[in-house]
C-alpha cells in the first residue's frame, strides 16, 4: 500500500520560511506538491521526477524549491519569502503505476 506522509507545516510571518517534507512508503518517480487555499480550487505548486527534473507554478518561481532524497523516498518543499496568499493546506502527490496517491495534507499559515 502506498502511503504519503507530510510534515513541516505551521504558522510563519510574512517573509519567513518553512520546509515541508513528504515521506513515501515506496520509491515514486513523479511526485509533486499541491495546495488548496480557503474557498479556492486545488492548484499545482511544483513537481519533481526521480532524476531531478522540476517544474514550478509561476506564483512560486524564485521562492519555492522542490527537491528529493531518493534513498529516503522523501520529497521536500523549501518555501522562502512566504506571503499571506501562500496560506493553504499543502498536499503531497505521487503517481505510482498509473494511480494517484495523496498525503493527508499539512496546514501552512502565513500571517501579515
Amino acid at each position: 500500500q502506498v502511503q504519503l506522509v507530510e510534515s513541516g507545516g505551521g504558522l510563519v510571518q510574512s517573509g519567513g520560511s518553512l520546509r515541508l517534507s513528504c515521506a513515501a512508503s515506496v520509491n515514486i518517480d513523479f511526485m509533486g506538491w499541491y495546495r488548496r487555499a480557503p474557498g479556492k480550487e486545488r492548484e499545482l505548486v511544483a513537481t519533481i521526477r526521480r532524476g531531478g527534473t522540476t517544474t514550478y507554478a509561476d506564483f512560486v518561481k524564485g521562492r519555492f524549491t522542490i527537491s528529493r532524497d531518493n534513498a529516503k523516498n522523501t520529497v521536500y518543499l523549501q518555501m522562502n519569502s512566504l506571503k499571506p496568499e501562500d496560506t493553504a493546506v499543502y498536499y503531497c502527490n505521487g503517481l505510482y503505476f498509473g494511480h494517484s496517491y495523496w498525503g493527508q495534507g499539512t496546514q501552512v499559515t502565513v500571517s501579515s
